[in-house]
């Protein structure tokens, strides 16, 4: 059997990942008892999963540690080259959106500073419409930029926009929709292409289900 090394997102999409592979009848109570471990292999030696944080899933994919990563679309907009973008999973869903003060002007002319952790996206959304902004990168909690007047405006992730509200901001545009989505490594594509697509073809069958 074609072993498969998949790279998941620590956190929230892990869960939600994992159940989406026990749904899909694939056996992952051997990761239930995770304690202090990030590398677990399967019983059925069928898979090696990595648990690594969402911005440096591409990086395992891209060197070839792993063949597959499971990662939020907001990190592949961010570092968009070096694998193969595969399959839509619908989870972790949420969305790229503009925010700011309520008394934010989008529509007038002068150029705009604009605090994000994505400043891609930002730089992207903003070329895309003709407007000339400045992109401040924040690593932190962006909501407080606009509030002290670090910045116009936000470009950040919003999922119910509720951490939005509690510091005074309010969306004023939504750039794209974000889900986890299932890269793989371009080279183990050919190499392990039966063992992938087989994985696909489970997790394809839940997502259409739940889909319905």
């Amino acid at each position: 059997m074609t072993k498969l090394t998949i790279a998941l997102t620590k956190g929230r999409l892990e869960k939600q990942t994992l159940a989406l592979f026990e749904k899909a009848g694939i056996d992952i109570s051997f990761m239930m008892d995770k304690q202090r471990k990030l590398i677990f292999d399967s019983p059925d030696r069928r898979f090696t999963f990595l648990l690594v944080k969402a911005a440096d899933v591409t990086t395992y994919v891209r060197h070839g540690v792993a063949d597959i990563g499971i990662v939020g679309k907001d990190v592949l907009l961010e570092n968009p080259f070096g694998y193969y973008e595969m399959l839509d999973l619908g989870i972790g869903k949420c969305k790229f959106s503009v925010a700011s003060i309520p008394d934010y002007q989008p529509n007038d002319y002068k150029r705009k500073r604009i605090a994000t952790k994505y400043p891609t996206v930002a730089s992207e959304h903003f070329r895309a419409k003709g407007e000339d902004v400045e992109i401040i990168k924040i690593e932190g909690s962006v909501e407080i930029a606009p509030v002290l007047g670090l910045s116009d405006a936000i470009v950040d992730i919003v999922e119910t926009g509720t951490t939005l509200k509690e510091n005074g901001l309010e969306i004023f545009e939504d750039i794209c929709p974000v889900s986890a989505r299932v890269i793989v490594n371009k080279a183990k594509l050919k190499r392990k292409r039966q063992a992938i697509f087989q994985l696909f073809a489970e997790l394809e069958t839940v997502i259409e289900r739940e889909e319905r």
